[in-house]
């Protein structure tokens, strides 16, 4: 059982009333962030939450906890466009959506597909393309909500184990599914999802489960064993507890990203699909760590 469980009023809270289905408490997500940009230094935020060309944003409303992350696709900087400049605007247009109550909390995908017409309808265009995963923990009925689009994710795991888990979206090898907004002269041509297609779910959640919510930076080159062996330095619930793992999680991954010698996912992937590859992935790296608490005002 991960030391989380085992410490201070949390695991009475827990195992005393929490986990009984006739629980009338709120709950409520204590969450944290760390990452790193591909071309930054680790830890600094550009203009919002954002990390390199990832974005990510963490939201309270009385109804709900929200948080999102957001990849933007590298490839439109050789065509002049900053790609952290679509998947900022998007996790931040997300995160106005929340605040205002312009959401229901068992449709996340509302949420994504509210944000991305808002950013279609904008009079100076957009340009560039991003993927999305969004989770939304409903504070009265227990349960986590989750959309994700293309190869960000999440994790949930109780007592050391992951119990769920969003699944990965991909067209084929290294091509996630993503929103993109394109110019007229390259519609068409350019790879774009609707947000309808995003992979969703509800799940029951208890006090004390943890919720990591990442980009595939992390997901490229940490397996699950990694990620729960680091998870288990938990010391509680606080968010200063909660903030140095997800910065812990952070450092591994970003260090094995440039370790040529390690036979990271990404690398096994690839193998898989044919390539001879081997190494970690470089990329930017967003990690979103919570933990379920019972909700105080």
């Amino acid at each position: 059982m991960l030391s989380v469980l085992s410490y201070g009023r949390l695991v009475a809270r827990a195992v005393i009333g929490g986990l009984s289905q006739t629980d009338s408490r709120d709950y409520s997500l204590v969450s944290a962030s760390f990452g790193f940009g591909k071309d930054f230094r680790k830890g600094i935020l550009k203009k919002g939450m954002c990390y390199g060309d990832d974005a990510c944003f963490i939201a309270r409303h009385r109804s709900a906890d929200v948080l999102g992350v957001a990849d933007g696709v590298g490839g439109w900087r050789d065509y002049g466009v900053d790609p952290s400049q679509f998947s900022g605007t998007l996790m931040r247009t997300c995160e106005r959506l929340v605040k205002e109550g312009r959401f229901v909390p068992s449709n996340p995908v509302g949420i994504l597909t509210t944000s991305y017409y808002e950013l279609l309808q904008n009079k100076v265009p957009l340009l560039g393309s991003s993927t999305a995963c969004i989770v939304v923990l409903d504070r009265q009925s227990h349960q986590l909500h989750t959309a994700n689009l293309g190869d960000s994710g999440f994790l949930v795991v109780r007592e050391g184990e992951v119990v769920h888990r969003s699944d990965e979206q991909q067209h084929y090898f290294n091509t996630p599914f993503q929103l993109s907004i394109a110019p007229p002269e390259a519609e068409g041509s350019v790879l774009s999802d609707s947000p309808d297609a995003a992979d969703s779910s509800s799940f029951d959640v208890q006090l004390g489960d943890i919720i990591l919510t990442a980009t595939d930076g992390l997901f490229d080159n940490m397996p699950d064993y990694m990620i729960l062996q680091e998870l288990k330095k938990l010391k509680n619930a606080n968010y200063e507890s909660i903030q140095q793992t997800a910065k812990s999680i952070a450092e591994q991954a970003h260090v094995l990203a440039y370790d040529p010698n390690y036979m990271s996912p990404f690398a096994q992937f690839a193998c898989d699909n044919g390539l001879n590859v081997r190494g970690g992935k470089p990329d930017d790296i967003t990690v979103l760590l919570s933990i379920v608490a019972e909700y105080t005002d």
